[in-house]
């Protein structure tokens, strides 16, 4: 693995999706007025539900057993939920928090997937498993609809974050290898990208067109009128 990747803009992303998205399992189970242990699994289990299929599939260290911060994040954010009222915690401010965690673990899923020897294909899935199973995961669990069940823009912004990271890192040095971009650059504009259309499809209520059936397309013709003889 490229360690060069592990760098602290990463680890800043990291810790910021881990904790908005454990927020976002404690506050569902804090409207199900459950206890504090259901509280701190549904924050555990979002907060590192996507990091963990991603970790498995590219064969890689599940990333949370050998961070000592990472549970104890999720442990705490439960532990704010339990202290504050569910009001905090909802409407569009809370969305525009969710959007940003999904940004950037979509960044850094597709990261770590190319540092893992990924292809680039393959490595844009690990952005969009990491920004997305977490919450699929809480949903199930919680027994409540997924939000990817909509037609709202939701893994959509993820896998733009992840497809911009993934050109960003694979394409500009084949295409202008005179011109240095470091990953940084990258990566801040692949969280921009991605966070941007959430925001504006959170804003604006932005969704692609479901599948659906034209008014009639499915019922049998109509039978042509019997003609009596006279």
């Amino acid at each position: 693995m490229d360690e060069a990747v592990l760098t602290p803009i990463l680890d800043i992303l990291d810790i910021a999706g881990i904790a908005i998205f454990a927020l976002s399992g404690a506050v569902i189970a804090a409207k199900e007025r459950q206890t504090f242990v259901t509280m701190a699994f549904f924050a555990l289990v979002t907060g590192v539900g996507g990091g963990t299929v991603r970790d498995l599939l590219i064969d890689a260290p599940v990333f949370w057993i050998t961070d000592p911060w990472v549970a104890a994040v999720c442990l705490l954010t439960a532990l704010i939920a339990w202290f504050t009222p569910v009001r905090l915690w909802q409407g569009k401010l809370f969305d525009f928090a969710d959007g940003a965690g999904l940004a950037a673990y979509a960044v850094l899923g597709s990261a770590k997937a190319l540092a893992y020897g990924i292809p680039p294909v393959p490595a844009v899935l690990m952005g969009i498993i990491t920004g997305c199973v977490g919450g699929i995961i809480r949903d199930v669990v919680a027994g409540r609809p997924s939000i990817i069940m909509q037609p709202e823009l939701y893994v959509t912004a993820a896998a733009l974050s992840a497809a911009v990271t993934v050109t960003g890192m694979t394409a500009a040095p084949l295409i202008a290898p005179s011109l240095v971009i470091a990953d940084g650059w990258i990566w801040g504009a692949a969280f921009l990208a991605g966070m941007a259309l959430r925001a504006a499809a959170i804003q604006w209520q932005w969704g692609l067109p479901s599948y659906g059936r034209k008014k009639g397309a499915d019922e049998p013709p109509l039978a042509p009128p019997s003609k009596e003889k006279s």
